[in-house]
């Protein structure tokens, strides 16, 4: 690997396309979405911006003609998340991509140094963290001493599911797409986006500012989509099982263990969300014939480590199916 200490190599294409994805999210936070892009140090031949407006009743450029040129927009019938980011792929044409929800928004400060790794840096993906709270986004930037592979990182690291915390070549793409009609569709999407990446520079950087906002879809509490969310967690586990089954050994283990941490999330899901122990029994049977419980005795994290211990025991398991929807509720 070579650095290049004093300017990215020259491209007609831009540096990085942003993919905005909207759907009904009050004007305004699009607007300081938007605005949150246009304050990096990009030129706008630098920066793409496209903004996917995936089936709103009413458009919101009128709002917009401001920044109006600034943008591209494409508007298309409500299909979805996964298909409105699979637009904006389809649209971009810059060497990076970064996609951002509407109602959230990049923190420059911050953001400013993951930037400098795609200019300055030979590498496929840069990762960061997000924060709900704009004061713990404070600027204490360390360069990694160096990067990993993508399969390394999902050997050695419980890693974000949020497509939106990774910028990423476009180039390492090839034909992965989001899988379209399902809830949690990034635990999906990022794990195999990250093993195609031979380099990743992994920081711990706050540098984007997520919205916790009554009506987003990760907030929606009804039963049909709390089913919903549980029916597609569990699909997009086979999924990738079935996939680790197809990979080369190093690989494979990295999936093997993304696997069982989305089995342990989906199991602790069932618990505190349904409180439903016939449920729970019927799930953890269907997963016992899938080989996927009991969970694999592997040494991932200290948390994986005590709930498989628990899960393992039927008085552990009964404990758990009562205290932790208690445990939640008090948080």
């Amino acid at each position: 690997m070579q650095d290049n200490p004093l300017a990215p190599p020259a491209s007609d294409s831009p540096l990085i396309s942003f993919i905005i994805t909207y759907h009904e999210e009050p004007i305004e936070m699009v607007s300081e979405c938007i605005d949150s892009i246009c304050t990096l140090s990009l030129s706008p031949s630098e920066r793409e911006i496209i903004l996917v407006d995936d089936g709103s009743a009413t458009t919101p450029l009128p709002a917009l003609q401001d920044i109006a040129d600034q943008i591209i927009y494409i508007r298309q019938p409500n299909r979805g998340l996964s298909d409105a980011r699979n637009t904006g792929i389809q649209q971009a044409t810059g060497q990076w991509l970064q996609f951002v929800d509407a109602d959230d928004k990049l923190i420059p400060s911050v953001y400013e140094c993951c930037l400098d790794i795609t200019r300055y840096k030979q590498t496929d993906m840069v990762m960061f963290d997000f924060t709900s709270n704009r004061q713990s986004a404070t600027l204490n930037f360390e360069m990694p001493t160096s990067p990993v592979t993508g399969t390394q990182l999902l050997r050695s690291k419980n890693i974000h599911a949020s497509a939106c915390c990774y910028i990423f070549r476009r180039s390492i793409l090839g034909n992965l797409r989001f899988h379209s009609g399902i809830y949690h569709e990034d635990e999906e999407f990022t794990p195999q986006l990250l093993l195609r990446a031979e380099s990743v520079y992994a920081t711990t950087q706050k540098a984007y500012w997520y919205r916790q906002r009554k009506g987003s879809i990760t907030s929606a509490t009804s039963t049909k989509k709390r089913l919903k969310r549980l029916h597609d967690t569990k699909a997009i586990i086979l999924r990738l099982r079935d996939l680790s089954d197809t990979l080369p050994v190093d690989d494979r283990l990295a999936m093997q263990r993304r696997v069982a941490q989305l089995t342990m999330d989906y199991i602790y899901k069932i618990m505190t969300e349904t409180s439903n122990k016939r449920f729970l029994n019927d799930e953890l049977e269907q997963l016992r014939q899938q080989g996927l419980f009991p969970l694999p005795d592997r040494n991932y994290s200290q948390k994986y480590n005590w709930f498989r211990r628990l899960s393992t025991h039927r008085i552990g398991l009964n404990m758990m199916a009562l205290f932790l929807p208690l445990l939640k509720k008090e948080r």
